[in-house]
Order: C-alpha cells, then structure tokens, then sequence
C-alpha cells in the first residue's frame, strides 16, 4: 500500500514521535548532569581523604624531626653522664686527700710537702674547672631546704635554731649535669626548730 492509499488510522503518529523525541533529549542531559554530579562528590571526597592523609604524615615528619633534634641535643649535653659520674669519685678523691690535713699543718708545711699540698690543690681545682666546662655544676646545698630532688638525707640533727627540714650538714657534694641530678648531695637534715615556711609564689603581673 502506497504512502497516497494510506488511510489517517494507517499513518503514524506525528505526535507521539515528537514527545518521545523530547523525551529523550531532556532526559539524556539529566542522565549525564547526575554522572557528572557523582563523579564530582567523589573526586572531592578523594581530594578530601588525600588532604588529610598528607597533613597526617606532615605532622609525624615534623614530630620525628623535632625529636631527633631534641635526641640529639641531649646527646651533646647528657652524652658525658657516665664519664662524669667517674671523673667525681676522682674529684672527691683530691678533696679528701686536702681535707685530711688540718689547717695548721697545711700553713707550716715546707719544701716537699708543700709543693705536694699545692699540687693537689691545683689539680682539684683544675679538675672542677674541666667539669664546669662541660656543664657540671656543685649542688650548693647547706643552707638550703631539703629537696628530695638535690639531696639525699642521711640522718637528723637536732637544732631548735634552724627551721625543720634545712640541710645543715653536707657529707658529700651532688652535682648536676644540666637540668639533670647527677648525682644528690648526701646531707644532714635539721629536726626540732620551727615549721619551714612556704616557699614564696611569684605575683601575677597585671
């Protein structure tokens, strides 16, 4: 049958084909618009965790840094811990050897004994000086409160003069290698005199 012969019932739908067409067309730019959409919130998401996963290892980099530069400071400073522990015992060695002889007996010596003296005199003190170079420093206790931190008590002495709790007596000089103890100073501590009074707080300024 002839496109002429066609009867109206016969011929297609102008109208259907026009809104399915439109269909289509409205319906594939939405299609794409929501891809496009998902593939954004996803790429952003991406962007987000990578962000975060890089500020992450930043910080850990940043923390190993300062804590090798922090190693490696205490390293120059408390490298010597040991080695000065042992240089002490030899420091008290000299003191001892000059405590030994009384006052008078260092002012009449002569000739031999007094050049020995002195040399011993010298030697500590030169001793002491190489450790202050290096950053050991003497524990000036007597005098002070007891700090269980500085000093280490070895036993009371009654004295109603003093507040309670004051070193009086120093057996043997503690030293300290920086911020740190090196070793306590072996004291006497003060019983039987008035309360330690409070130690003073800074004002608040302002």
């Amino acid at each position: 049958m002839s496109d002429e012969n066609r009867t109206p019932a016969d011929q297609p739908d102008m109208a259907d084909q026009t809104v399915d067409a439109e269909n289509g067309a409205a319906g594939a730019p939405d299609d794409l618009a929501a891809a496009f959409a998902a593939e954004k919130e996803r790429l952003e998401a991406e962007i987000v965790a990578l962000k975060d996963k890089f500020l992450r290892a930043f910080a850990e980099a940043d923390n190993v840094r300062r804590r090798a530069e922090r190693e490696v400071a205490d390293a120059k400073v408390y490298g010597i811990t040991g080695f000065a522990r042992d240089i002490l015992t030899v420091a008290d060695d000299f003191e001892r050897a000059l405590g030994a002889i009384d006052a008078d007996a260092r002012a009449k010596a002569e000739g031999t004994l007094k050049t020995l003296l002195e040399g011993i005199d010298l030697t500590g003190r030169a001793l002491i000086q190489a450790l202050t170079k290096h950053g050991v420093a003497r524990i000036e206790a007597e005098g002070t409160k007891f700090d269980p931190n500085m000093h280490q008590a070895m036993f009371e002495v009654p004295n109603a003069e003093v507040p309670s709790g004051t070193v009086v007596q120093v057996i043997q000089p503690g030293y300290k290698l920086g911020e740190r103890v090196l070793r306590p100073a072996l004291v006497g501590v003060s019983k039987g005199g008035p309360k330690a009074p409070p130690a003073e707080t800074p004002a608040a300024e302002g």
